[in-house]
């Protein structure tokens, strides 16, 4: 009670103040259509701003299923444009590589960026379709890592900020080829090195995977160019290449499954022929009897 009667004479003043205000609003409120009407308004414009307040908050906090589901739609569209390649690839022949891929939506669980080899692991397994070798894409389509390794429910991704991890590409202006690596230390920063010094480099060039790369599908954007300098030698250029997808903020992520980069695992994994293969049979003539 003490206490009550303590916190009562401290915030008196201010008490009385408030009262008094209300009370002065009412009155003003009853004394004319016109005061009356103004304060219905004003009353209208404070509710509306709370409201729109409290909708934009749910909307932020409503963001990451939002993605989630976008993600998973943009997967099954694009798995619908794939099948009706094939219908088209089957029913007339034509002579474009069509190329076939199963894309699955998936979310990040965990992701590394500040070692010298990183790695991605999603919420999705052997269970679910994933299998080593499928390619790991952004939600943007950006190149992110390649499946090395899968459980029934989770699978482990190599990012491409990894040291071990080299990638053939080529700039999509005039076509010419080299290879992604990371060299460490910056997350947004690649090396685009071996290409030809004849190559016409621009700053802002795309550099996209190759068609027998054996990690991403080709055409996928791995970055921009940001600048070119002479090796040595003086010939190739060494690149440093800005990465597309930023690996700081991957939530939702897709992965690719595409035939064509079993094909090329496959040709690499065959044996090499011997060097005399070429060369042409050696025919022996028998010699006749006297």
């Amino acid at each position: 009670m003490h206490k009550l009667i303590y916190f009562l004479k401290k915030v008196y003043v201010p008490l009385i103040f408030i009262v008094a205000e209300i009370a002065a609003i009412f009155v003003y409120a009853g004394s004319t259509p016109y005061s009356q009407a103004k304060l219905v308004g004003l009353s209208h414009y404070a509710f509306g701003w709370v409201e729109s307040l409290f909708t934009e908050v749910n909307g932020y906090f409503s963001l990451r299923k939002d993605n989630i589901v976008l993600t998973e739609r943009i997967a099954e569209l694009e798995n619908t444009i794939n099948a009706y390649k094939s219908q088209v690839e089957d029913s007339f022949e034509i002579g474009i590589d069509l190329q076939s891929h199963q894309y699955i939506a998936c979310r990040v669980v965990s992701n590394s960026i500040n070692k010298s080899r990183n790695y991605i692991v999603v919420n999705k397994g052997l269970s679910d379709g994933v299998r080593i070798g499928m390619s790991l894409l952004s939600a943007e389509g950006y190149a992110v890592g390649c499946i090395t390794n899968c459980s029934q429910n989770y699978s482990i991704a190599t990012s491409v900020l990894n040291t071990a991890l080299r990638v053939s590409a080529r700039l999509s202006s005039d076509r010419s080829m080299g290879l992604v690596s990371w060299a460490g230390g910056d997350s947004r920063r690649l090396v685009f090195s071996d290409v030809s010094k004849y190559a016409n480099i621009k700053e802002g060039d795309i550099v996209e995977a190759i068609d027998f790369s054996e990690y991403f599908p080709s055409g996928t954007i791995i970055g921009t160019i940001e600048s070119a300098t002479l090796n040595e030698e003086q010939t190739m250029y060494n690149c440093t290449l800005r990465l597309s997808a930023d690996m700081s903020r991957l939530s939702n992520v897709i992965l690719v499954d595409g035939r064509d980069i079993d094909q090329v695992r496959l040709l690499k994994s065959e044996p090499e022929l011997p060097a005399n293969h070429l060369q042409e049979p050696i025919v022996e003539q028998e010699q006749s009897e006297e």
